[in-house]
């Protein structure tokens, strides 16, 4: 244990103690790792202890005992030595909780736990979860064991089991027959050549999984960020590699890459997420630098895998980014651009009421009449679909939504996007260079490594002519359709520092602007208070703004600012956000959502979407995926004085001098 005396220890471990049975109550004992691992043990009835707990302190009935329940009363404990022990906090209180619900879960009676597990430490609790339990919990594969998982879910909207599968995949093809075989509520519904967006449209009443790679008669695993997100999402999918990698779990790391370059074979492209809604959607490109990972984490390397992953990563550069909508040749530059028509049918009943409302008045009709009419073709109008445009696009950013991008999204040559694009020519220079003699053929073209470093270069000056404001230090989107430069303040300017497309003097400009700007409490911010401020139309929170903050982002521009040597920076910022992370999981019976408010440092989000994985019962079993790649990542990058400081919650505010 880092926090040895248990009397002082700040926050969480407050009034504990340990007493002798033969002692009087009050005489604490100090209670170091070997007392608590070799002499206090509990045996406890599973059940009864669950109800009493819950009976004395979840006083608002969620089945969770968290800061807002904690009546300030003991709870006393013997040990099979005889010991008592009383406990009066919590987060201790929560502890116990999990172990007996979990102890609940394999239908033990009783369960031997020890003091160690209750008061551990927060920063070893939440790694250590993420690392055995979480992962595994999250993990899913689209076959004959898994596809029952997905397939039930709420976003199939009627009994059948209903999976599509890319016409080209015979593999799958003859699997999922087989497999309907043996269950009969499921439609197995094999995708056209051409996949149109009449054609996605036109199924939307028929919702269903698309199919991922069969390999050796089973399905190739994959993770997925958890809660009502049962599907492979596209860049959730990166960040949650980085996590996977630093927890040894290069098996599903890999995968996910495997599944990755199945879509892009499929499909055409990285899919939003593998439901059939999707097929006209990508999401933001990450996977030559999880190529990269995977590969230099490999023992022994599979120079075969990397080829093959290469080969299908220039693929989508080529097709999906630089030929057709998504490349603007305005500019040079790339912009995000989902296709499909209409309403995302995704979206939670009433979500765009506001926006048809004006709509509705104009034809003089009800919301309700005008959207069915609007749905069947029946009303046709031209500005609403190009609302709908900007909105799919938007939603293809994974930045949905933002004031940054309402109304506007698909007119914008975005930082962000150009960024990550720039990385890719640079991560094909260096994997081709590197390990292919300079050398490497796809399609009958070849490629060498100075045709990606030329085309890096090219896009570096592109965004300096356009997207690069002097004055401000800071990149900012583009707006090519009225030809000027944006100046809404938002995490995605400073990709540039995680890409390495950026100067060594824009850096220095750029670092004191995202410390003063986007720095809070918690975190990094979505986008600034000013900006959301002057570019709002009503007043709904859009989740990816202020206040509020997202591990991508995190990860990001963590890693951006160590490549520049903004250690002190990024240690500053890492520290925040996992102590944000730590706070809310001592305070809320562990809970780890999909993100936070940075400022009031909460995971208690108040947007249009509420956040995910905050509802559970006893124990969360999986937290979110992205958000526990950060903490495992932010973990990796603190020196330990740091940790022991997120162990006793120190308010990063004191800790830096705030």
């Amino acid at each position: 244990m880092r926090q040895n005396n248990i009397k002082t220890s700040r926050n969480y471990s407050l009034y504990i103690g340990v007493t002798l049975a033969v002692s009087t109550f009050g005489i604490f004992m100090s209670c170091n790792d070997k007392f608590v691992e070799s002499q206090t043990v509990f045996d406890l009835p599973v059940d009864k202890t669950m109800q009493e707990l819950l009976a004395g302190y979840d006083t608002d009935g969620d089945k969770k005992i968290t800061k807002d329940d904690a009546p300030n009363k003991d709870y006393f404990m013997v040990s099979t030595k005889g010991d008592t022990v009383i406990i009066r906090n919590t987060y201790y209180l929560s502890n116990l909780l999990q172990e007996l619900a979990i102890a609940h879960e394999n239908a033990q009676e009783s369960a031997l736990i020890t003091l160690r597990q209750i008061q551990e430490p927060p920063a070893e609790r939440i790694s250590r979860r993420i690392r055995t339990q979480f992962w595994d919990d999250l993990t899913r594969t689209i076959d004959e064991n898994g596809i029952n998982r997905i397939t039930d879910d709420d976003k199939m909207h009627d009994e059948r089991r209903r999976i599509y599968v890319p016409y080209d995949d015979h593999v799958g093809i003859a699997y999922f027959k087989n497999l309907q075989k043996k269950m009969p509520n499921l439609d197995v519904v094999v995708l056209p050549k051409e996949i149109t967006a009449e054609y996605v449209q036109s199924i939307n009443n028929n919702p269903g999984i698309l199919a991922l790679k069969i390999e050796n008669n089973k399905g190739v695993p994959f993770v997925v960020p958890g809660g009502r997100f049962n599907e492979m999402y596209g860049w959730d999918s990166y960040f949650e590699g980085i996590g996977l990698i630093i927890d040894h779990r290069l098996d599903l790391a890999k995968g996910m890459v495997d599944n990755f370059c199945y879509q892009i074979e499929h499909y055409g492209k990285i899919l939003n997420a593998n439901r059939s809604y999707y097929l006209t959607r990508t999401q933001p490109p990450f996977l030559s630098s999880y190529i990269r990972e995977v590969y230099s984490a490999m023992h022994p390397k599979d120079k075969k895998w990397l080829e093959e992953s290469l080969r299908t990563a220039i693929k989508e550069y080529e097709n999906v980014w630089m030929h057709g909508k998504r490349y603007t040749p305005e500019t040079g530059l790339n912009r995000f651009y989902a296709g499909g028509i209409g309403i995302p049918p995704e979206t939670e009943p009433g979500h765009f009421k506001a926006v048809l409302q004006e709509y509705a008045d104009k034809y003089n009709m009800s919301v309700s009449e005008f959207e069915e009419q609007y749905k069947a073709g029946t009303i046709k109008d031209s500005l609403l679909d190009r609302y709908f445009v900007h909105d799919r696009t938007l939603r293809e950013s994974g930045h949905d939504t933002s004031w940054r991008l309402d109304n506007i999204a698909a007119d914008l040559n975005c930082v962000d996007i150009n960024a990550l694009l720039y990385k890719y020519e640079k991560d094909f220079e260096f994997l081709i260079g590197t390990y292919f003699k300079d050398s490497f053929t796809v399609n009958g073209k070849t490629y060498s490594s100075s045709y990606w470093s030329e085309k890096a270069e090219n896009r570096r000056e592109l965004m300096q002519k356009y997207l690069w404001d002097e004055n401000a230090g800071c990149y900012f989107d583009y707006n090519f359709k009225k030809n000027e430069i944006t100046d809404y303040m938002s995490a995605t300017n400073f990709f540039p520092l995680w890409s390495g497309l950026c100067t060594p003097e824009q850096a220095r400009k750029m670092v004191p602007v995202l410390m003063s700007e986007l720095k809070a409490k918690g975190g990094i911010l979505a986008s600034s208070k000013a900006s959301l401020e002057k570019y709002k139309t009503n007043d709904v929170q859009r989740q990816w703004d202020y206040p509020n903050g997202w591990a991508p982002h995190q990860m990001l521009l963590w890693k951006g600012l160590i490549n520049y040597g903004y250690e002190n920076e990024a240690r500053e910022l890492i520290y925040r956000w996992l102590w944000t992370i730590t706070q809310n999981a001592v305070d809320y019976n562990g809970t780890i959502p999909e993100k936070y408010d940075v400022v009031n440092t909460t995971h208690k989000v108040y947007a249009e979407y509420g956040n995910v994985g905050t509802e559970f019962a006893y124990i969360t079993k999986s937290g979110f995926g992205w958000m526990n790649a950060s903490y495992q990542y932010g973990l990796s990058l603190l020196p330990e004085e740091y940790i022991q400081k997120l162990d006793n919650l120190e308010n990063p505010d004191v800790v830096f001098g705030e």
